[in-house]
């Protein structure tokens, strides 16, 4: 696994799988583009075999208390192997380097499994917004976690990543 800083000639793969995970609500190009260029976040691509298969993106002002992860997406195919939490642990890695304290994000009220993984990684649910994501009419529930009680590893080696 290759977890590297995302960079504007990722775009086309990052949208590729964006638009796969996320078919009736995918960001647009330009929006994407304008995340991975801005300074306030911190964008990371997933390389397999020398193919990105997956991305993540937190918005972590520096100095700021708190961070939002704003996305992580995988191909189809490489999902239930350890990569989308060694992405997340390093998202919130790269949160923690900034300052931040606490760590908010939103997920579909219909994906369960990233849902789980979050719990699992110590993020509780404090709120939902109903009918936010459209087109769908889906529930957005609201996370967040306190990256000061943490005690999971960050990321790192193999072992942990295939987790």
């Amino acid at each position: 696994m290759t977890l590297r800083a995302a960079t504007p000639a990722d775009l086309d793969a990052i949208m590729l799988i964006e638009n796969r995970s996320f078919p009736s609500d995918a960001w647009s190009a330009e929006s994407m583009a304008a995340e991975l260029a801005s300074p306030h976040g911190r964008y990371l691509v997933d390389e397999h075999e020398g193919a990105i298969i997956g991305y993540g993106g937190v918005r972590a002002l520096q100095g700021s208390a708190d961070a939002d992860i704003q996305t992580i997406a995988l191909d189809a195919d490489h999902r239930g192997a350890g990569r989308g939490r060694a992405l997340l642990r390093a998202l919130l890695d790269a949160a923690a380097d900034r300052g931040a304290r606490e760590v908010f994000l939103e997920v579909r009220a219909d994906n369960p499994t990233a849902e789980g993984l979050y719990l699992s990684e110590g993020f509780e649910e404090i709120g939902r917004r109903p009918h936010y994501y459209q087109p769908d009419d889906v529930d957005a529930v609201v996370m967040r976690v306190d990256l000061r009680r943490r005690a999971v590893p960050s990321s790192g080696s193999a072992e942990e990543a295939n987790a």
